[in-house]
């Protein structure tokens, strides 16, 4: 199996989000996670921060964030170069998917954790 470096990008420490959930599993299938949410914050073995850290080697970014929240991270989800960026359910973006798109970036409608649990991840 291949581990891809992915951040989570709208990360929680509330074990009832999505997000929470989605780092755990990610880091139970052996990927590497780097997460940012709106508080500063360990989840499993991973470090939530706040900041938009100039991560490298970024195969993935998975969204739990909705789209009105996403338009402050456009410039910065690209300037990460990401292999694909996964749109979870509730954060579908057209206009962040086209902007992905000019930059050769895959832009996926999907679930991260049925992915994992289908090993489609």
């Amino acid at each position: 199996m291949s581990h891809k470096k992915t951040l989570v990008l709208g990360a929680s420490d509330n074990p009832s989000r999505y997000s929470y959930l989605a780092v755990q599993r990610l880091r139970s299938h052996g990927h590497t996670v780097v997460a940012i949410g709106r508080k500063a914050t360990v989840v499993a073995d991973v470090t939530v921060d706040t900041d938009k850290n100039n991560y490298a080697d970024i195969d993935t970014v998975t969204l739990y964030l909705n789209p009105q929240h996403q338009r402050e991270y456009y410039d910065y989800i690209l300037s990460l170069a990401p292999r694909r960026i996964i749109f979870n359910p509730g954060t579908e973006n057209d206009e962040l998917a086209n902007l992905a798109a000019e930059k050769n970036i895959e832009t996926l409608e999907a679930c991260t954790l049925v992915m994992l649990s289908t090993n489609q991840y």
